[in-house]
């Protein structure tokens, strides 16, 4: 949800010139294919957090072709967002009136973690979700980054508690969102120039470098990177380029090593916009299959109709800009060149993989 507001070892970055001569190897360079000014298929965004039941929302998709993933998450530091049961009622009311615009996936809530019997618990009320019409379930950053035991121990994706409910989910035939660790920002100090930077001031207990007794982004990836080696039967989506925002070969490694693994594009197309055009673009050509389009917009009861509408208009506009144009796009006073996706890649960024990843969207 950062990003709503406001690795040793690595793959070496792939020079410009060599992503040149991928693309060309390729043979998909044609400016009919790539220069697409508008869409002309329906569009999903797999990353949204709408909780009103707005008639302008609706209206809004309706207009611009578009369905969405609507996304529950529980933080305590975040307004509307403190516990799950109120979120599952507005987005399964929302999921009802969207006639087939809005799926929503649910979550849970790890605070009681150490409780005896909280996996039960978690999987009943999952289980309720899931027959309300949720197609996913979402788990959040507080995992690693903030819970911890009496004792002092941070919990981790990975812990042993959260094995039934991981079994409940893939045997359902639900997909796991997993927003895990922070953008490498959240450990370092204020940097204006940081396409982070006013989240973190805005939400100081996600700054980490306010609280350097918590685990390094490195050691939550790690714990992250082991639950999809142990679950490779559940489809699992790396919210926000799953944390690798920073250089897309981060994330090609992960998806070289993990196939039951992909990404979402959330609140990060200003990280794309700061690393190299040709290497970004070979990235999501050749990983055509594993990256889902999503925006992290929001929309909630208290929000003036108006002009979340219009922003949420703009916003779409200019992802399509960036990702369907070689024109320039503007976004937080930066510029970059857009990308010139090709057709097919286009279609399977902004829909296709949504319906791959998310089986419950098919229905």
């Amino acid at each position: 949800m950062c990003g709503k507001r406001a690795m040793n070892e690595c793959m070496k970055p792939i020079p410009v010139l060599a992503a040149v001569l991928y693309l060309g190897a390729i043979g998909e360079i044609n400016a009919e294919e790539t220069q697409s000014p508008s869409p002309d298929f329906e569009r999903i965004d797999a990353h949204v957090h709408v909780f009103t039941n707005s008639p302008a929302f609706l209206g809004l998709l309706n207009r611009l072709n578009v369905r969405v993933l609507n996304i529950c998450v529980v933080d305590k530091y975040d307004r509307g967002y403190e516990e799950a049961t109120l979120q599952h009622d507005r987005a399964r009311d929302l999921f009802r009136a969207g006639k087939g615009r809005v799926a929503w996936c649910s979550t849970f809530d790890p605070q009681e973690w150490e409780r005896s019997g909280f996996a039960q618990a978690a999987i009943g009320q999952l289980k309720q979700t899931f027959q309300d019409g949720a197609v996913a379930v979402k788990i959040y950053k507080s995992i690693g980054m903030e819970l911890r035991s009496p004792a002092g121990q941070f919990l981790m994706p990975d812990d042993p508690v959260f094995e039934p409910i991981l079994q409940f989910i893939r045997e359902r035939n639900r997909t796991l969102f997993a927003h895990l660790a922070e953008p490498a920002a959240a450990w370092q100090p204020l940097d204006p120039s940081s396409p982070h930077y006013g989240y973190y001031k805005s939400y100081p207990a996600w700054h980490m470098f306010l609280h350097p007794e918590r685990p390094a982004k490195q050691v939550i990836l790690a714990a992250r990177d082991r639950l999809l080696a142990k679950h490779q039967q559940l489809k699992i989506v790396g919210c926000h380029l799953g944390s690798m925002e920073e250089d897309v070969d981060d994330i090609a490694r992960r998806f070289d090593a993990y196939p039951n693994f992909a990404v979402d594009t959330a609140a990060r197309l200003q990280d794309l916009m700061l690393q190299p055009r040709e290497k970004v673009r070979a990235f999501l050509i050749k990983y055509q299959d594993r990256v889902l389009y999503g925006t992290d917009l929001s929309f909630m009861p208290w929000d003036e109709a108006k002009s979340t509408i219009q922003h949420m208009e703009k916003t779409y506009a200019r992802d399509w800009k960036y990702f369907a144009t070689g024109e320039m796009v503007r976004s937080q006073n930066r510029d970059a060149e857009g990308l010139a996706l090709p057709r097919e890649v286009l279609r399977k960024l902004y829909r296709e993989n949504a319906l791959r990843w998310i089986p419950g969207l098919r229905n």
